[in-house]
């Protein structure tokens, strides 16, 4: 088991990430992730800045998606990340939910196609190719070409995606896969669609590092791990899959009155409107309840845990238990 750590908006500053990032980078975390979300902080930056203050953590996206970023921008960040942090870069391409991405006037309706396109441009770019291409979603002509040599023509592209037809995607063109495994238990619908993708291409599904996204609140102190995730639960849950709640027991329809509130900006109801057995959307608990949760997820097949969410009530304090605790038990 390989293990990543997210910082999502509600952990820190930018400053405040940067340094989480050095600590994991110290605690033996074998990755660290931004997530792309619109509107939040800007992940290039954060990548970069944290690339100049680590030396041996792998560094990605989460959800860079080709529409808000075109293939030409995703390319030449990713090639300039790579050098940076000689050879550190890795690219989270995709998007966990199209509305996101319809907020700012986009129709995400080829979404399986322009990932598939993009994912394929960006990998002839780094070849040192000349893209002159003609897509569904993309036309290209040959002035499309970097104007400098990469540091690696190969940099890991991982694959964000929601549903079936789009975590089979990420299995058949994906070097890994970053599905959102919330509730956790969404693993057992997520990973057979991987492998299946992956299968289908012809691969071996056990190339395909699957680094499962999940919400991560550690502390002794439930309550207080639980009060923590409520913000994170709020916001997104109303974008997850039915599927994948049902694998907790939950429904959409579960979240909609809390979606209500969130659409009216009362985010103080919001929290407030979490009920307990929601919480089962995360990571909850003490360091035990975490190997525990963990070896599940690799019965289940998973291969790269990515933890994020508020992570605990202190995220430097979680980042030493996991690094003294977590990590050592999966390594022997």
């Amino acid at each position: 088991m390989r293990f990543g750590i997210r910082f999502i908006e509600y952990v820190g500053n930018a400053r405040e990430v940067v340094n989480l990032s050095v600590k994991a980078d110290q605690a033996d975390f074998d990755s660290v992730w931004f997530p792309h979300d619109p509107f939040m902080r800007n992940t290039w930056i954060l990548t970069a800045a944290v690339a100049e203050h680590t030396s041996r953590i792998h560094i990605g996206s989460v959800g860079t998606n080709p529409y808000t970023t075109g293939p030409s921008e995703i390319a030449t960040y990713l090639a300039t990340l790579d050098e940076l942090s000689e050879g550190r870069a890795i690219l989270g391409l995709g998007l966990h939910t199209t509305e996101m991405v319809e907020w700012s006037g986009y129709d995400a309706g080829d979404y399986l196609q322009r990932t598939r396109e993009a994912t394929e441009i960006i990998r002839a770019l780094l070849r040192g190719e000349t893209v002159d291409y003609q897509g569904e979603s993309f036309t290209w002509s040959n002035q499309c070409y970097l104007r400098f040599t990469p540091f690696r023509a190969d940099v890991p592209i991982y694959i964000a995606g929601f549903g079936e037809e789009y975590n089979a995607l990420s299995g058949e063109i994906g070097d890994g896969s970053l599905p959102m495994i919330t509730p956790p238990e969404s693993a057992s619908y997520m990973v057979p669609a991987i492998h299946k993708g992956a299968t289908a291409a012809g691969r071996d599904p056990s190339e395909v590092d699957i680094c499962a996204c999940g919400w991560l609140s550690l502390s002794n102190d439930v309550t207080a791990a639980q009060d923590l995730l409520r913000p994170m639960v709020a916001y997104f849950a109303p974008y997850l899959e039915a599927p994948a709640l049902a694998t907790a027991g939950l429904d959409l329809a579960d979240f909609d009155e809390v979606g209500r509130l969130i659409t009216a900006q009362r985010y103080d109801d919001a929290y407030a409107a979490i009920t307990e057995p929601m919480f089962r959307l995360g990571i909850v608990g003490t360091a035990k309840d975490v190997i525990a949760r963990i070896e599940t997820l690799a019965e289940m097949g998973v291969t790269h845990v990515n933890l994020g969410g508020p992570l605990g009530p202190d995220p430097e304090e979680t980042i030493r238990i996991m690094g003294e605790e977590v990590i050592p038990y999966f390594r022997g």
